[in-house]
């Protein structure tokens, strides 16, 4: 009786490996997107939960963040780091800023830093200083 060991050819191979590196093609990008998605949903809401603190500490003016509302995510690696802005006429009397970390993931996403202030009104600025060119962008949740 003969023996017939079963293998793989070269063939089959090549057009396994094929087909995974098209799945790796597609599927890197999109988790990329879906990953900084994720990281903006999560400074929006770490500003949210900021500003209802702000609001129900009246009496003082809030200078500083406790531990938890200062970072986003609020449990485990920070991405973003957040801070109250001093009061001016122009924002209601506060507004929370979450700026990404230098050495985070979000560094150079164009939507840079998240603004929500007394008012309602949610901004964005870059790194520089100037407005994010899209800021409803930034801040969708879908």
């Amino acid at each position: 009786m003969k023996s017939h060991a079963s293998a793989f050819t070269l063939l089959e191979l090549i057009i396994a490996l094929a087909i995974g590196a098209i799945l790796v093609v597609y599927a890197v990008p999109s988790y990329g997107s879906r990953a900084a998605c994720s990281h903006r949903i999560d400074a929006a809401s770490a500003l949210y939960r900021a500003t209802q603190f702000i609001e129900a500490d009246v009496p003082a003016e809030v200078s500083s963040l406790p531990t938890g509302l200062d970072q986003a995510p609020p449990f485990g690696a920070s991405v973003y780091r957040l801070r109250a802005l001093p009061a001016d006429e122009a924002n209601g009397g506060y507004a929370v800023e979450a700026r990404p970390l230098e050495a985070g993931p979000m560094r150079d996403d164009p939507c840079g830093a998240f603004i929500l202030d007394a008012t309602g009104l949610r901004a964005n600025r870059t790194a520089d200083g100037a407005a994010a060119a899209d800021s409803d962008l930034c801040w969708n949740t879908r």
